[in-house]
């Protein structure tokens, strides 16, 4: 099955269902054709857990204590906008299934289902999102300024500056949000996996570095909304909600 999907030998999946005998089952089953899967019983679990690792693919139960999938997979897109997902449901009702994609998820799975059905699926979106890649997919346009997410480096014109990694992380997280809001605590969780006091001042110093140095673009700014996070503005001014 993997053999199937040369470009990379191992292939990490996060897997978010709160039915105990499914999840392992179909954990069970995805790891017998040499998939590596992290099995999470709820949705905070399940975000928790996406902003520790590194995941191909999310697949996520609708229907979940704590936080549901559909929650679950707006707060994913956030973090990494190209991480694919599909829903799993014992629902088979058409909202359900226009929410969820309209969220943009890959795939739609209703219960019951077969495994080998599952793996399909899966082996089809990888092979969809894999198409897509290109030599510039590490390589952002913010306003006038080029970021290259792989090299950490901030270019506009003539100028040209090497961030540090943590610099770069949260320039990423805020252009996967671009004019939209990235909440505080995921940014704190993703980046230094968590959202204690000494974190969240270090991350404030590092929002006015990157200010300081997105202030050659006048068009380019970097607003504190109140209470919630931050919003890379690009193109327009908006005040801070302090």
């Amino acid at each position: 099955m993997i053999s199937e999907l040369e470009e990379k030998t191992t292939v990490n999946i996060l897997l978010c269902e709160d039915d105990e005998n499914l999840g392992m089952l179909l954990r069970e089953y995805l790891e017998a054709k040499d998939y590596r899967v992290d099995l999470c019983a709820d949705g905070e679990e399940g975000l928790d857990t996406f902003c520790c690792g590194n995941y191909d693919l999310c697949i996520l139960d609708v229907m979940m204590p704590k936080m549901d999938g559909f929650t679950l997979a707006k707060k994913i897109q956030e973090i990494n906008s190209d991480t694919p997902f599909m829903f799993l449901t014992a629902k088979n009702l058409k909202d359900d299934v226009k929410e969820g994609f309209e969220l943009g998820a890959d795939d739609y799975i209703t219960k019951p289902f077969s495994m080998e059905e599952v793996v399909y699926r899966i082996e089809a979106i990888l092979r969809r999102v894999r198409g897509k890649k290109n030599v510039d997919q590490n390589i952002r346009k913010i306003g006038g300024f080029t970021f290259d997410i792989q090299k950490q480096i901030l270019t506009l014109g003539d100028f040209q500056t090497k961030l540090t990694t943590k610099e770069a992380e949260l320039l990423t997280l805020l252009s996967n949000k671009t004019n939209g809001l990235l909440q505080r605590d995921i940014a704190l969780k993703t980046i230094w996996a968590d959202d204690n006091y000494f974190n969240a001042r270090s991350m404030d110093v590092y929002i006015t570095k990157l200010r300081k140095l997105l202030k050659k673009d006048p068009t380019v700014e970097i607003i504190n909304v109140h209470g919630k996070g931050y919003k890379l503005v690009i193109g327009g001014k908006e005040e801070n909600e302090e």
